[in-house]
């Protein structure tokens, strides 16, 4: 095992699994711009690193996996907007979004604002009982801009999305399953059991053979069907020559 500790969060390799913890449990590991920097340099170790089967992102602490946005950040900034604008100066969820290897979200507590966006941006999400959902940001006046706008619709149904992100309501973890924003709840005691058996599931897949399904899954979302059919049609063909995924 490889371990390495940033000041906000932890990268861990054991084997063909990469551990990233993000470290901040006294504020609930709130988002800010050290974490961005941090996740930054993690991210694209993971993305070099040809070894590198399936990605764990995780919280630490009792309380949850990520309270969102660190707010003490926005009363030093200028204004709000140059707070979050300084947060996109590095593209981590567009990195973690085109990562060709899979990414499992493990969910519990707190889950809110970025947080969500976060876990959105990951494959699969397992969620312990005792998560909860939310996006706060109207409260704020602001709008969720981390890509919450378009991937928790792609998630879930529109007026769901429309009654989280307007009304701000939160979903608790049964709810956050049946509606699409998570694929599995399990006991807050078993998250991390049921991870490691997800993951140890998806490394037994060829690389090249997620990267491809992946791949297809994305453009599915933009393309026509006929346009959709084509695109997996030379997916099956780059890989059968070897070079999908590359």
């Amino acid at each position: 095992m490889t371990e390495s500790t940033f000041e906000t969060v932890t990268y861990e390799k054991c084997g063909q699994i990469a551990y990233i913890t993000l470290n901040r449990p006294e504020v609930i590991n709130a988002f800010n711009l050290q974490m961005r920097d941090d996740l930054s340099e993690v991210l694209d170790a993971v993305r070099w690193d040809p070894d590198v089967a399936v990605v764990l992102i995780k919280g630490s602490g009792d309380r949850g996996f990520c309270a969102g946005a660190d707010l003490s950040e926005f009363g030093s900034a200028p204004s709000q907007a140059a707070a979050r604008h300084a947060r996109w100066e590095r593209d981590i969820f567009g990195v973690l979004r085109n990562l060709t290897v899979p990414t499992v979200a493990l969910l519990h507590g707190h889950v809110i604002g970025s947080g969500v966006e976060l876990a959105l941006l990951c494959d699969i999400r397992v969620a312990a009982d005792n998560a909860v959902f939310s996006m706060p940001e109207t409260y704020y006046g602001l709008i969720a801009a981390a890509g919450g706008t378009q991937t928790l619709p792609r998630m879930v149904k529109q007026g769901r999305a429309l009654d989280m992100l307007l009304a701000g309501r939160p979903l608790n973890a049964l709810d956050a399953r049946d509606t699409g924003l998570v694929q599995r709840v399990v006991k807050l005691n078993d998250l991390e059991m049921e991870s490691e058996r997800i993951a140890s599931d998806l490394t037994e897949i060829d690389p090249a053979l997620s990267g491809a399904i992946k791949i297809a899954l994305a453009t599915a979302r933009d393309l026509p069907l006929a346009d959709g059919l084509a695109h997996e049609q030379r997916l099956s063909i780059m890989l059968d020559r070897g070079v999908a995924g590359t």
